[in-house]
C-alpha cells in the first residue's frame, strides 16, 4: 500500500494519486490537503497548527483526528510515518517536508535513516525535487529524463563501493566521504540511471529539469 503524507512545510502541488493511496497530514499537513481539494484519511498531530474551524470541517467530513499533547518527544510528520506504517504501508511519499525552518527541514531529511523505517520505501519530495536513503547493499532504480541532476550525499560516515549507471560521471565501486561534495551535480544520460551501494548510507537528491521547466 502507498501512503502520501502531507507536512506542514512549503508546498507545490501534489503528484498524482491512485484510488487507493492512503492520505494522512501531519497535522498543519491539513491546511495544504484543503487547499488542493483533497480530504485526508486521517489527521495526526498535536493540532497547534490548525484553528478550530478547520477542525470542525474535518470532523464534519468524517476525517480521523488522532490528537497528541503539544510536550511530546517527536515532530507530528514523525508521528504519522509510524500511522503509516501501523496501518501497513510500505511506499510513502511525504509532501512539504521541505522549506521555512532549518531545524525542521533537517530533522525531516533525516527521519530517512530512521531504523523505525528502514524496511519502507520512502520519498520526500518537493516540486521536481525528490529525496530518497540508499542503504547499504542497495540498488536503487532513478527515472527521469537525460539532463536531470543527481546527487549523492554520505551520511552517517563514508559511503563505500558505490557503483552508478547512466551518470555523466561514472562511480565504480567508490567511496564518497562523509563531509565531501564530490557525489553533487552528477547528471542522468540516459531515461533511468541506478546507484548501488555496498557500505554505509546515501542521500540521493534528483531534481527533474523538465518539471523545472514546464513551471
Amino acid at each position: 500500500m502507498r501512503a502520501i503524507i502531507f507536512a506542514n512545510g512549503v508546498t507545490s502541488p501534489p503528484p498524482t494519486f491512485q484510488p487507493d493511496d492512503l492520505i494522512i497530514a501531519a497535522d498543519g499537513g491539513a491546511r495544504h490537503c484543503l487547499a488542493f481539494g483533497l480530504t485526508p484519511h486521517l489527521v495526526v498531530g498535536d493540532f497547534d497548527s490548525l484553528d478550530d474551524d478547520r477542525l470542525k470541517l474535518l470532523r464534519e467530513l468524517g476525517v480521523e483526528l488522532v490528537q497528541y499533547p503539544i510536550r511530546k518527544d517527536y515532530t507530528d510528520l514523525e508521528l504519522a510515518l509510524q500511522h503509516a506504517c501501523q496501518r501497513g504501508a510500505t511506499e510513502i511519499l511525504v509532501l512539504a517536508a521541505l522549506g521555512g525552518r532549518w531545524d525542521q527541514t533537517l530533522a525531516n531529511v533525516l527521519l530517512l535513516a530512521n531504523q523505525e523505517f528502514a524496511t519502507l520505501e520512502i520519498c520526500l519530495i518537493d516540486g521536481a525535487q525528490e529525496i530518497r536513503l540508499v542503504h547499504a547493499g542497495q540498488h536503487l532504480e532513478i527515472h527521469g529524463s537525460p539532463g536531470d541532476t543527481v546527487s549523492l550525499i554520505p551520511l552517517n560516515g563514508d559511503a563505500q563501493g558505490i557503483t552508478t549507471e547512466d551518470l555523466e560521471y561514472p562511480l565504480h565501486s567508490e567511496t564518497l566521504r562523509f563531509g565531501g561534495t564530490r557525489g553533487i551535480s552528477n547528471m542522468m544520460i540516459a531515461p533511468s540511471a541506478a546507484v548501488f551501494l555496498r557500505h554505509g548510507t546515501l542521500l540521493c537528491v534528483v531534481i527533474h529539469q523538465q518539471e523545472l521547466i514546464e513551471e
